[in-house]
């Protein structure tokens, strides 16, 4: 096996103990690595109904076939748990530098079990893995964390992945993040680390993998040069910070709690005003040449490039969502979120549940330490953003995600909770691109807009080479639709974005929203492995990760009443250019009945069908009744 180690380091923090486990290359072929392999390894070695904040959770890092190699995109990896947040499966990838040093360490991945009786770190170096005592950056944020290790270990080349101070505290949409800014967001696995008391994996490694085939390796890394264009790139211009000004422009810019779709303050929030103004450097990730995070600096207010910058989710949850159209602020919210790692899109959202009960008197002044909790009041906002990082005044409660809040809160509070599963919505509207409410409605992870592609991609289907066509997809489709052509639209491209999960293969490089097309890519995965990989079966591979998530949650007792969307998505648009527009609930049933069809899950229970995962392989992980 060139391109893969086939090695799994297996951690019982409670004993302190380490082995090895080798996977056989049917495995690896069966799932290549990332979110696939991830949730077989949840299902084999968890049982259900533990707690996720206890020590029998067990947390999964998976790198893939070709992390660590030189295809753009292809740095990413995934980490996976039972997620505190919603109780389900929780599945978030992160690109940068962590996974490809893994791997150059001679891992494929970290299956992580068991609780320390005190704050450790791990130092993994090649084969030599070492538990460190982590006190001295306990409590600290991201940055001293960063530097401390650094400074221990001697080597500022290591590649530090740690929860924060709102991991160890317990905040359930606590993030991961490693070099400070590449981010494991959503599903609240920061608090996993921080309750088994991991502060950090520390990896430093001296043999990156080879391909088998170098010369076909060589032809894929050609084929990306000769078809990608960063010049008329808009990830490499703007990052996805460009989504501002698009979907203000659609009218669905998520506003005010989703009330509203068109924000006032939209220009002085965007991409373009951030590229304008306080932008200083677009910065990258391991060996990808699209380059499109954002780093800034506004001197002023301390912040500084080492943390990034804000993208569409952060400008979206933290600006629009709350009222705030101060670039600056938002960049100093930006940094607060690395420093304390949270994830920005629960954070924003649940500031703003919090400004909206605050509207109609269920949050009061009193109750939010004097803040004044009026929309757009960013001071306010940072104030509370601190109160929920260190789980502090109101942000003990806010800590526990919108659904937990709204039911201790009470007095109607409910209605302003909007989640799917417990998760918070990310920032794209359903009721302007309505396949998407399927990806609300069915992701495994709870609301996830990064399940499948959204409607307006669906709008540039056609016959004549499209890079999708290989799937069938040749058709056009109105964003504004909810039938059955659309559903099947989705249930395509999600089996593709959780292949590109599986192979570590980024969204913003990978087709359809950017050059990497399906060919060349499985070209490239068959040159590092030496395999004979088609489209179908990595397609197939897809559909597993999906499959397996979903029986995941099955076997947690989550079921058809848990795939159903906010009552605010029911309801019309607020204002914008889409004004009242909103969801049929007749529809949206319906289509996700057909959904269940298609995907060979019981229409009743939701739970996969025995023939599916006989016709998957992996029948032995079946739910047993």
């Amino acid at each position: 096996m060139a391109g893969i180690t086939g090695k799994l380091l297996h951690v019982d923090l409670t004993t302190r103990q380490t082995r090895v486990e080798e996977l056989p290359e049917t495995t690896m072929r069966k799932y290549l690595g990332g979110g696939a392999l991830a949730a077989h390894l949840l299902l084999r070695e968890m049982r259900p109904s533990v707690d996720p904040l206890g020590p029998d959770n067990v947390l999964v890092f998976m790198t893939s076939v070709i992390n660590g190699l030189s295809l753009s995109g292809t740095n990413r990896y995934t980490a996976a748990a039972k997620s505190p947040l919603t109780g389900g499966y929780g599945e978030s990838e992160a690109g940068g530098w962590w996974g490809p040093e893994l791997r150059a360490a001679g891992w494929d991945g970290v299956v992580i079990t068991g609780q320390a009786s005190a704050p450790v770190y791990l130092w993994i170096k090649d084969d030599t893995v070492e538990f460190r005592d982590a006190s001295a950056v306990w409590g600290k944020l991201s940055g001293e964390v960063q530097e401390g290790l650094d400074q221990e270990l001697g080597d500022k080349r290591i590649r530090v992945l740690q929860t924060g101070v709102a991991g160890e505290r317990l905040v359930r949409f606590a993030a991961i993040v490693n070099r400070l800014k590449h981010f494991h967001g959503r599903c609240g696995l920061g608090a996993v680390m921080g309750a088994k008391r991991l502060k950090a994996i520390a990896v430093r490694g001296s043999k990156p993998p080879m391909a088998m085939d170098k010369d076909g390796a060589k032809g894929g890394l050609a084929w990306f040069r000769q078809h990608y264009d960063r010049s008329k790139d808009r990830f490499h211009q703007l990052g996805s910070s460009g989504g501002v000004l698009a979907l203000e422009a659609s009218g669905i810019l998520p506003t005010r709690n989703f009330r509203d779709g068109s924000f006032e303050g939209a220009r002085d929030i965007s991409g373009q005003k951030m590229r304008d103004t306080i932008l200083v450097n677009r910065g990258t990730c391991y060996a990808c040449a699209v380059a499109c995070k954002r780093e800034v600096e506004v001197k002023d207010l301390g912040v500084t490039p080492k943390y990034g910058g804000p993208e569409y989710e952060t400008l979206a949850a933290a600006g629009s969502l709350c009222g705030i159209d101060d670039l600056n602020a938002l960049a100093l919210i930006n940094q607060l979120f690395a420093q304390y790692v949270l994830d920005s899109i629960s954070t924003g959202a649940t500031i703003a549940f919090a400004m909206e009960c605050y509207e109609h008197g269920i949050i009061t002044k009193e109750m939010a330490g004097g803040l004044d909790l009026t929309w757009g009041n960013a001071d306010a906002a940072i104030q509370l953003l601190h109160q929920i990082g260190k789980r502090e005044g109101l942000g003990r409660l806010l800590g526990e995600g919108v659904k937990r809040a709204a039911k201790e809160l009470g007095k109607g509070a409910e209605r302003f909770a909007l989640h799917v599963k417990g998760q918070e919505l990310p920032m794209h509207d359903p009721r302007g691109k309505k396949g998407l409410s399927l990806a609300y409605a069915l992701s495994p992870t709870g609301a996830d807009h990064m399940e499948a592609p959204h409607d307006p991609l669906y709008a540039g289907f056609h016959p004549q080479g499209h890079p999708l066509g290989a799937l069938g997809l040749i058709e056009p489709l109105d964003p504004l639709t909810l039938d059955a052509k659309k559903v099947r639209a989705f249930y395509e491209t999600q089996k593709v974005w959780s292949f590109y999960n599986a192979v570590g293969m980024c969204d913003f490089v990978g087709t359809p929203l950017n050059a990497m097309n399906l060919e060349p890519l499985i070209d490239y995965v068959n040159a590092v492995t030496g395999w004979n990989l088609s489209i179908y079966e990595a397609m197939k591979i897809g559909e597993r990760n999906n499959t397996l998530a979903r029986l995941f949650n099955a076997r947690e007792g989550f079921g058809p009443d848990d795939d159903v969307l906010p009552e605010r998505l029911h309801q019309g648009i607020g204002n914008g250019v889409l004004k009242g527009q909103f969801i049929d609930r007749g529809e949206f049933q319906a289509a996700r009945h057909t959904y269940y069809q298609m995907a060979g899950w019981d229409p009743g229970t939701g739970t996969p069908a025995d023939w599916k995962l006989a016709e998957l392989g992996v029948d032995d992980l079946a739910v047993k009744s």
